[in-house]
């Protein structure tokens, strides 16, 4: 049942998504066409094209990134605390594939709007001679990932899609968190999800700031630094530690956010 969710969220994403990528890589061609000679023309009229279509640009690049976080929250607000709750709360299926359905395809769509602003970045700085010391860059760093770092590479770049996929899920856990609370309310339900977002961030950086005081005070800090000296780590192993500790950290943030989504939606959503 989960494939089938996955599979309606990401038509109707797609819907919304893929003309904004098409609109970045559109203005991605307009800006290079820009940096190829508009913005130095002698014409003023070209200036002028030049400097809309850079303008363009920019916006469309914060527009792709600002949508992709509106659509995650819009699904779930729409599917599964809108009218359409009703009707999701009664299908066959668990309330943890529903979250899970919106988690993944939020991933995914994050994922993919990095990829299109990579893409539209190169688009932009365009030309035959840096296209070719680009890929001749990436074949050399390739080449000595295979000689001497080929299981570390390998490892590192899984590390590194762990971790995003996890940040990503975190941030969405955040804000459905937030969301659920806010929608337990009899009345004001958006305004009270407002002000439970901002709550769980002031909560957040708090118990973080004083985890901090609490190990410096302690002298853990200290003790912890000194353990991981004494393992005498090789500065790749290094960072596969910090790789995994921050994975660790999202998915114990996410969790935390996780249990509080679900245990409102389950207990005392008002969907009235």
């Amino acid at each position: 049942m989960l494939r089938k969710l996955l599979k309606h969220e990401f038509r109707a994403t797609a819907r919304i998504m893929l003309p904004l990528y098409l609109v970045l890589l559109v203005t991605a061609v307009g800006a290079n066409i820009t940096t190829q000679g508009l913005s130095n023309s002698s014409y003023q009229i070209l200036r002028l094209l030049g400097a809309l279509l850079a303008m363009a640009f920019g916006i469309a690049i914060i527009g792709v990134c600002v949508m992709s976080l509106v659509v995650m929250v819009q699904r779930f607000y729409k599917n599964l605390l809108g009218d359409e709750g009703y009707v999701m709360l009664t299908l066959p299926v668990n309330l943890h594939q529903q979250v899970w359905s919106k988690l993944i395809v939020s991933a995914v769509w994050f994922a993919a709007t990095f990829l299109a602003v990579v893409l539209a970045a190169l688009m932009v700085s365009f030309n035959v001679g840096s296209l070719t010391a680009f890929f001749r860059g990436i074949g050399e760093l390739l080449e000595q990932l295979t000689a001497y770092y080929a299981l570390n590479g390998a490892a590192m770049a899984v590390e590194f899609v762990a971790l995003c996929f996890f940040g990503c899920c975190a941030m969405c856990l955040h804000f459905y968190a937030a969301l659920a609370v806010g929608h337990s309310f009899p009345t004001h339900k958006m305004a009270w999800s407002v002000l439970w977002f901002f709550v769980f961030s002031f909560a957040t950086q708090f118990l973080f700031g004083a985890a901090m005081v609490v190990l410096d005070e302690t002298g853990l800090a200290e003790w912890m630094f000194r353990t991981v000296d004494a393992w005498v780590l090789t500065p790749m192993a290094q960072m596969h530690l910090a790789f995994g500790m921050m994975i660790v950290l999202c998915i114990v943030y996410g969790a935390i956010f996780y249990g509080v989504t679900v245990a409102f939606l389950k207990r005392r959503l008002n969907l009235e």
